[in-house]
């Protein structure tokens, strides 16, 4: 049940790209985090450069205007060792198959809980019934 926001700076990556990014995320999110195959929801940002504000250098240096911020909104559980795996994960992907250089995959987990969630029709799908 993630949610996933990419952010990025406008004329950076065409639609293939885009999609591509797509797909990787999601196939970490199964890989890493025990996420079901069809449990897709995400959202793509482009930002004006003015509007996109960033360190180059902080904590590990060499950043460029191909920067992706992918926030990652997930139930709680997941251990260290498996954020980390996830980080990993996508950073070597997206450098694989989309060409991102590892030093532009930002990456944030915001973790939830199931009563944080409602999939539609205003019912808390997730939450057992007697919650």
């Amino acid at each position: 049940m993630p949610f996933t926001r990419v952010s990025y700076m406008e004329n950076q990556y065409n639609a293939d790209q885009l999609q591509q990014i797509s797909e990787v995320i999601l196939s970490a999110l199964i890989d890493c985090c025990d996420v079901p195959e069809n449990d897709c929801f995400q959202v793509f940002h482009s930002h004006q450069p003015e509007q996109f504000v960033y360190d180059r250098h902080y904590l590990q240096g060499d950043r460029s205007d191909q920067l992706l911020y992918i926030q990652i909104t997930l139930k709680s559980g997941r251990g260290v060792v498996k954020k980390k795996k996830l980080y990993l994960q996508l950073a070597t992907e997206l450098a694989q198959q989309v060409g991102i250089r590892i030093e532009d995959v930002f990456i944030m987990l915001i973790e939830t809980e199931f009563e944080d969630w409602s999939f539609g029709s205003g019912l808390a799908q997730m939450v057992k019934e007697n919650s």
